[in-house]
């Protein structure tokens, strides 16, 4: 196109051809756009490089996906000597190594037998959902149908997904097809009384599920939880014993217990695994994002023997009736294995512990700002609640964040960072002086007065 920059040809393509995910595209208009696309030509490291050489700080992992860093040479490496070997086939009556091999060390990683896999992470909550109900059919109990999740929970935006997903943004429009699940209050620390702990919340919000068992038990499948961070609500965190007491009240109702960690899994909170915080394990745990290191998509659900032994059987109706074309892809599988490895090779856990550390000391100016409210972290994922009368908070944030070379795209009044695992201090340092100086920016564009003080309607 004569006379358009680079980015400019590339955004006008995009919106005349591209229909962009969970987007109102006509923010992204050309004229005076609210907030313009941004055409990345390249990406190494913690940094997305658009086509006009200008870069950004990946502050939130594309979605939570990249662990390590983009384009790092060992996943690299891996996909290329699998490309020159097998890039796919069916998986239905074949087998591969990758797959073998990934399943075997999730096994070993977990206690959990065997792995189911997906595409994404709606597919993995189907795919636990479906597997949890049939399970129950298959053992004679057909009234095992129903789904309780958490209140501000979100599990996927497909039909079934949306069943589970209590956030009425995505949920609204589709609510005619979708069979609802009950809900149960959460145990968000935000959600203190005066002088109550975020253990005190987690005892309250576990004893409200275990009422709503006692009287719904008989009728429930499963119970479904973010371990110890809700993350699209606003990145809710909760005090482990929750999930303490949630397996034990499935236990004690004989209902499945399901652990999406298709977010916080793969060191986000610290140790491998959220729920090993809690010492626990699921019936079924649902695993993506960071699985395959931000590279292909990938997901998995792994489950436990008694599960699987449920649909073992001569009548293939008994068996799970669910596919999809590319399951357990090997080039997938293959980037997951070296994913895992890097973890071994770079004492990745340990070596975040410091790192967290250190972004928690650099981001102090901003846990300080008088706007900010819940001022929050857990292993590499930080919060802070904003108060602010902006409606569109978080669109305005995020162009001010553009400008200082941050991808930060806060939840509603909740602005977050989940930044791969590689950022360096220097790094470090540009993210926590680039995101006080973008909410400085968004807050001088109010014109009405912030909510007051602990106001959390207004956060």
């Amino acid at each position: 196109m004569s006379g358009v920059s680079p980015n400019e040809a590339w955004r006008q393509r995009s919106l005349a051809a591209v229909w962009h995910p969970c987007t109102q595209m006509k923010l992204h208009a050309p004229d005076g756009a609210a907030l313009p696309l941004i055409p990345v030509a390249r990406a190494e490291g913690v940094w997305l490089h658009d086509r006009e050489g200008r870069r950004y700080l990946d502050a939130i992992s594309s979605w939570w996906v990249n662990l390590f860093g983009h384009n790092h040479p060992a996943i690299r490496a891996a996909l290329v000597d699998q490309l020159n070997t097998l890039d796919h086939v069916m998986l239905a009556g074949f087998t591969h190594a990758p797959v073998v091999e990934l399943s075997e060390r999730l096994a070993a990683l977990t206690g959990l037998g065997h792995a189911f896999y997906g595409s994404d992470g709606a597919s993995a909550t189907e795919i636990a959902l479906k597997m949890s109900a049939h399970h129950w059919r298959n053992a004679g109990r057909v009234e095992k149908n129903r789904f309780v999740g958490v209140a501000g929970g979100y599990h996927g935006e497909t039909v079934g997904a949306l069943a589970v997903t209590d956030i009425a943004l995505f949920r609204e429009a589709y609510a005619p097809l979708v069979r609802l699940a009950a809900t149960v209050p959460s145990p968000d620390a935000r959600g203190a009384a005066p002088g109550e702990t975020p253990a005190d919340v987690a005892e309250r919000a576990a004893a409200a599920l275990g009422d709503w068992l006692a009287e719904h038990a008989h009728e429930t499948a499963a119970v479904i939880i973010e371990p110890l961070i809700q993350c699209a609500a606003g990145m809710a965190m909760h005090d482990p014993v929750y999930l303490q007491r949630a397996r034990e009240l499935c236990d004690r109702y004989q209902v499945h217990l399901v652990l999406d960690e298709i977010a916080v899994g793969f060191g986000r909170t610290g140790t491998l695994f959220a729920h090993e915080q809690a010492g626990i394990r699921p019936d079924f745990l649902c695993l993506s994002k960071g699985l395959t290191g931000g590279t292909l998509p990938l997901s998995v659900v792994l489950t436990t023997d008694a599960v699987y032994a449920a649909f073992y059987d001569d009548q293939v109706a008994r068996g799970f009736l669910h596919s999809h074309s590319y399951t357990g892809n090997p080039l997938a599988c293959r980037a997951a294995l070296a994913t895992l490895d890097l973890f071994d090779q770079t004492d990745a856990l340990r070596q975040n512990l410091g790192t967290s550390e250190r972004l928690t000391a650099q981001f102090e100016p901003l846990s300080k700002h008088p706007r900010v409210r819940f001022a929050r972290q857990r292993g590499m994922v930080f919060a802070w609640d904003v108060a602010s009368s902006l409606p569109d908070f978080g669109r305005r944030y995020a162009r001010h964040a553009l400008t200082q070379g941050l991808l930060l795209r806060p939840i509603g009044h909740t602005l977050y960072a989940m930044p791969p695992y590689v950022i360096d201090q220097a790094e470090g340092e540009l993210l926590a002086r680039g995101a006080l100086a973008a909410l400085e920016a968004t807050l001088a564009e109010e014109t009405a007065p912030a909510p007051v003080v602990g106001d959390r309607d207004g956060v």
